[in-house]
């Protein structure tokens, strides 16, 4: 099924497009859906798997598409997660853009001169991309090994740090797959909101989104569903349908993204380093 979804190095041209059209900048989940919206992948693209997931295997090669591009020198990564075209970038014609795994390859070809390892798509490129994908993967088999109940009450404690009030975790059998209700308190009004939480391996289907939508339509405004899985393409529509109640989609990625920012079970270390340039001394 892998084979269906585009090599990285075939969506260079695509990639770059669409930050483009994002204005020069985005964060991943934006250039992905940019892409998907480019390209018009088909369900049956969008919905394969990077292993056992939460990735799809899109993603998975989007994330190394990117670490060509900021090796090449065509995009920055500004801040986790976050990328922009650089002035090159901005610049690059579409032959230029083709070039660059050739170019990109010859770089690492030179540094590991003295080494027999083959660069290929799994042992190539940039430290940020992989550290990313170490702590996302880590952090999830940790969040798939908790007790269902557990999770419920991790689901509950991120609601709160999010700024949730009355959060209750309910659970009720035969509810729709609802697990627990809060309110969302801005400044001058609420929204009361269910929530229901997936401790899961792969994708969300549409119909779980639907069931979901039936069980809280008319007691509350809205739907929060997490997942440390995936949602199929046809579940993410589902919950944005016109003339239905909106449902919010929190997959495993955002999950882990948003632990890191409330800082629950996840701590980021920061380390000095500190660069000597002699060329200062010199005009003295």
């Amino acid at each position: 099924m892998a084979d269906i979804v585009p090599r990285y190095d075939e969506l260079f041209v695509s990639t770059i497009a669409a930050i483009k059209e994002l204005g020069g900048s985005g964060t991943n989940r934006e250039i992905y859906e940019k892409v998907t919206e480019l390209e018009k992948f088909s369900d049956e693209v969008l919905d394969v798997l990077h292993h056992d997931g939460p990735m799809t295997q899109l993603e998975y090669r989007l994330r190394w598409t990117q670490s060509y591009l900021k090796k090449d020198g065509i995009l920055s990564n500004t801040s986790r997660g976050v990328w922009a075209l650089t002035p090159h970038g901005r610049s690059s014609t579409k032959d230029e853009i083709l070039g660059v795994k050739e170019r990109v390859k010859k770089i690492y070809k030179k540094q590991r001169k003295n080494k027999v390892n083959q660069v290929s798509e799994d042992n190539i490129p940039d430290d940020d991309v992989i550290d990313e994908l170490e702590w996302n993967l880590k952090l999830l088999e940790t969040l798939k090994k908790m007790d269902p109940s557990a999770f419920e009450r991790l689901s509950q404690r991120i609601l709160r740090e999010s700024g949730f009030v009355k959060v209750q975790v309910t659970g009720k059998p035969n509810d729709g797959g609802i697990d627990g209700v809060g309110v969302l308190r801005m400044e001058l009004v609420s929204f009361q909101v269910m929530f229901q939480c997936k401790r899961y391996k792969g994708t969300v289907s549409s119909s779980a989104i639907r069931d979901f939508r039936g069980a809280m339509t008319g007691r509350a405004d809205k739907g929060l569903v997490i997942t440390t899985g995936n949602f199929s393409a046809e579940a993410q529509r589902e919950a944005v349908r016109d003339g239905a109640p909106t449902i919010d989609l929190i997959d495993g990625d955002d999950l882990c993204e948003l632990l890191k920012k409330l800082k629950l079970g996840v701590s980021i270390e920061l380390v000095e380093e500190v660069t000597v340039h002699p060329e200062f001394f010199d005009t003295f």
